[in-house]
């Protein structure tokens, strides 16, 4: 039993914002607060990523507009105080995914880096787009017609023997309504039902 997988290439946003090493403090922020982003790549080249200037690597400059920084951990942050360029500002290497990297990939590169955003590259390193931890949610905006359609086609016709499988789906919850007849199959189909995309939750109601 397999659902279809969505991948980064599904959600990402294909027209990313990006910047150049010249690209100047001033400059960085305004084109964040035009696009509304908090990250944006830095490109060399023809489009191959060599970095990445966040909020927070722009937050020093006001963070120690007058104090010294006072632990040793934050002397690599303070040092980007003066910085004025993104060459300078940037964190490098970039974080970045496959754009046929899985949804749940890319959330954990997010989340074991601490990022709320990824430059998408292809094989070479070259931009292709950005995908946000909002665009990881856009699969919950199916609807549940949708993914009950997924669910019989991937998931329950896959059954071996056929078995017959009552369900329904109410703002992406699955309630299993019908007591299955080998109910060994009970885990290995909560399971696949809970990998289709834009599944809530999965409960039982089996009698």
């Amino acid at each position: 039993m397999a659902a279809s997988r969505y991948t980064v290439s599904d959600v990402m946003t294909h027209t990313a914002v990006a910047i150049g090493r010249e690209a100047s403090y001033k400059e960085i922020v305004e084109l964040m607060h035009q696009w509304k982003v908090s990250a944006v790549p830095v490109l060399e080249g023809e489009g191959r990523v060599v970095g990445v200037v966040s909020e927070a690597d722009l937050l020093p400059k006001e963070e120690f507009r007058q104090d010294a920084p006072t632990l040793p951990g934050q002397l690599k942050e303070a040092s980007k105080a003066d910085a004025v360029l993104a060459e300078e500002l940037m964190s490098s290497p970039a974080v970045t995914v496959h754009p046929d990297a899985t949804l749940a990939e890319a959330a954990r590169i997010m989340a074991r880096k601490r990022v709320k955003r990824l430059p998408v590259v292809n094989d070479l390193g070259m931009l292709e787009g950005v995908v946000s931890r909002s665009d990881l949610l856009k699969v919950f905006l199916r609807p549940d017609e949708e993914i009950d359609e997924e669910i019989r086609s991937a998931v329950v016709a896959e059954l071996s023997p056929p078995d017959r499988v009552e369900f329904s789906v109410l703002d992406g919850v699955v309630t299993l309504q019908s007591p299955l007849q080998d109910r060994a199959l009970v885990p290995l189909l909560a399971r696949a039902i809970r990998a289709v995309e834009g599944v809530v939750d999965v409960r039982m109601e089996l009698g």
